[in-house]
């Protein structure tokens, strides 16, 4: 199997650090293509892996194609590929917002996998929800979901609506909760705290609540009222979470990054 990846930064780089840890390929196996020939340098010595000349020698042998450039240089791409991309490759995209219609139209090619991974793939812990045309094959879906489970976690969803949604929980997730942990950090250092006692004390709870709460069987609901005692600490504090209504900010949060996924798709 043999993978060509157009866009050579962080995502990129994750998926070719993801297979090469997992043993799903070696570098001889993937070619990187970036407009950034310096970029390529630094991937070609950190991973040995073979940077493109061009689009039509890096994707000849392909059986997958990768598509990981920015969601405003999409439309500037797909013309230099069409006719590039043949019969038979599996093309994987993970531009946000980028639609499965506007990369088939625009490549004159058919066999397209939409996916959204999330930042923290950049370590192996990513979760990615993806979907595919209706002409990639089982086969083909087993190649997809053979890298993107180097990334971490991955969930497929039949609606390709779903992966707008995904991206405005899982892909934009993180950010919310690096907003939340830098706050708490600002709180802590607020009351007294000094910031390095700070970071490690809500870094490690973050870290803590999210690994009881996946390996539990119980709810985060569930889990919260355990730890909320009528009258104590816990209790006070999710009082004044509630009257800042901070359930409906995530809400209006989600709500927008949403809409924003719908609108770059229709770009």
């Amino acid at each position: 199997m043999k993978i060509t990846i157009i866009g050579g930064g962080a995502m990129g780089e994750a998926m070719i650090r993801g297979v090469l840890a997992k043993g799903s390929l070696s570098p001889q196996d993937i070619s990187v293509c970036d407009i950034d020939a310096s970029r390529l340098e630094t991937l070609k010595k950190t991973y040995s892996i073979k940077p493109g000349k061009n689009y039509e020698s890096a994707l000849k042998d392909a059986d997958l194609v990768v598509l990981a450039v920015k969601p405003q240089n999409l439309s500037g791409l797909l013309p230099d590929l069409k006719g590039i991309v043949k019969k038979g490759q599996l093309v994987l995209s993970i531009i946000a917002g980028a639609k499965i219609d506007t990369i088939s139209k625009g490549l004159d090619h058919y066999q397209i996998v939409r996916a959204m991974p999330n930042t923290p793939a950049q370590i192996g812990v990513g979760i990615t929800a993806w979907t595919a045309s209706d002409k990639v094959t089982s086969k083909q879906k087993k190649l997809a979901q053979t890298i993107l489970d180097a990334l971490g976690e991955e969930i497929y969803v039949a609606d390709e609506g779903y992966i707008d949604m995904a991206t405005a929980v899982s892909g934009s997730g993180p950010a919310y909760i690096f907003y939340m942990i830098e706050g708490l950090i600002d709180a802590a250092v607020r009351i007294g705290l000094p910031r390095e006692t700070a970071g490690e004390l809500v870094l490690e709870t973050v870290l803590g609540a999210a690994l009881l709460a996946k390996q539990t069987s119980q709810s985060p609901q569930e889990l919260r009222k355990k730890v909320t005692s009528p009258g104590g600490t816990t209790a006070a504090g999710i009082a004044e979470l509630e009257s800042g209504k901070f359930k409906e900010l995530l809400a209006k949060a989600v709500a927008a990054a949403h809409k924003r996924a719908k609108e770059l798709g229709g770009k």
